[in-house]
């Protein structure tokens, strides 16, 4: 008979726990890319001044933050923040952020194309008009997602140097005893 405190046990619920956590962090960057892209999304309504405002971009700004979250934790999983002390915070993100800020672009221009052929245009059609074909409003786009994903990062790195409770206790204070 197996004790309560078995190896299979305690492999199982170390996967429960892992599985959890992945589930939180998808849940809550979900959260933060979908709050930027529908602020976003709202933006481009107000800047256009358009009297209707549909509610799909804000749907497919909702997906698309899902997608990047995923997508984003794969990165992580692949590419992973490493913080070293004799570099600091800043330098050791940096080329973090540029691949993850791919990552979103990528997601980007497959969210043109998708949306293209749901408009019933061609995949590579839609790709290459990502943008409106302009290389300076792609420009602005990377510039935008990048600041993005600084915070994110930030927040990443302070969690490998000082640790979560303490980054917690830094931006929500400290929980009542």
């Amino acid at each position: 008979m197996m004790s309560p405190n078995s190896p299979a046990k305690e492999a199982k619920e170390s996967l429960r726990h892992r599985i959890k956590d992945e589930f939180i962090q998808a849940a809550l960057l979900t959260l933060y890319f979908a709050t930027w892209f529908c602020a976003i999304a709202f933006f481009s309504f107000a800047l256009l001044r358009e009297e209707a405002i549909s509610i799909t971009p804000f749907g497919l700004a909702i997906i698309k933050a899902a997608l990047c979250a995923k997508f984003m934790m794969i990165g992580k999983a692949i590419f992973p923040l490493r913080v070293e002390a004799n570099r600091g915070l800043i330098k050791s993100i940096f080329w973090h952020s540029i691949v993850y800020l791919g990552i979103v672009i990528a997601l980007s221009f497959a969210e043109s194309g998708i949306d293209g052929l749901l408009h019933g245009k061609s995949f590579i059609e839609s790709v290459s008009s990502f943008g409106h074909g302009d290389p300076i409003y792609i420009a602005a786009l990377c510039i935008m997602y990048w600041l993005i994903l600084w915070p994110y990062l930030i927040v990443l790195g302070l969690n490998q140097s000082i640790g979560n409770a303490a980054v917690n206790a830094i931006l929500f204070g400290s929980k009542p005893r």
